[in-house]
């Protein structure tokens, strides 16, 4: 599939953030998404070792799934090493160049990219579901594990139950449970997707587990790919 060449990878905190600050205008937070999509990728990274340093070896994974029956309709890794320094807010400039080695490799286009992070839940609000929503043109959401900014009350126990992520006075995305009695997820818009749609596929790409299919295989791939 296509991935823009839009920017050279930068070396320094002031290259990247000037970089994010040129492609945030590009963002479409306005367009609805797919509100069914028929193919969903999950990208995720694994690293050997810690992932603070440069250099660190890593292996970039895209999992293509189908929707509705979640089997695995394509697979693509790379393995690399981490190409930026570890900077909080600047984090998917470590990860980039190895994912966009991946996801060129893949003959299906998915109809949406499940990050495992960030869109606009992020201090610059551009996260790395928002820069891959660039690149490609794709719809693009962010799933993360844990909270990265904003405040929010505990949503019920229930599966489905949500809440919004707030930052300052902005909805930057919401706090979703996905099974009975486990932590919840936090899911925010990358590009071209609205938080509803975001929030339902999400719970359809978890039937059984905390994180989305998309995500636990993504994973999977990526440290098979580190021990092999």
């Amino acid at each position: 599939m296509e991935v823009r060449d839009l920017h050279p990878w930068p070396s320094t905190r002031a290259e990247a953030e000037a970089i994010q600050d040129r492609l945030r205008p590009l963002l479409d937070l306005h367009s609805p998404g797919p509100e069914r999509p028929r193919t969903v990728a999950g990208l995720d990274v694994s690293y050997a070792g810690g992932s603070e340093g440069t250099g660190t070896r890593l292996a970039a994974a895209v999992v293509v799934l189908d929707a509705a029956t979640l089997r695995t309709v394509e697979e693509s890794v790379a393995v690399g090493t981490a190409a930026f320094p570890y900077v909080p807010g600047l984090f998917a400039f470590r990860e980039l160049p190895t994912l966009v080695e991946a996801l060129r490799d893949l003959r299906t286009v998915p109809d949406l990219l499940v990050c495992d992070g960030f869109g606009v839940a992020h201090p610059r609000r551009f996260g790395l579901a928002c820069h891959l929503g660039v690149l490609t043109g794709l719809p693009t959401i962010g799933v993360g594990k844990t909270a990265f900014v904003g405040a929010y009350a505990a949503p019920g126990a229930r599966r489905g139950d949500a809440g919004p992520l707030t930052d300052g006075d902005e909805v930057v995305g919401r706090v979703l449970r996905t099974q009975d009695g486990v932590k919840p997820v936090f899911v925010s818009v990358g590009h071209r997707a609205s938080l509803d749609a975001a929030c339902r596929t999400v719970l359809e790409l978890a039937p059984d587990h905390r994180l989305p299919e998309t995500t636990r295989r993504a994973d999977r791939l990526s440290r098979d790919a580190l021990r092999g």
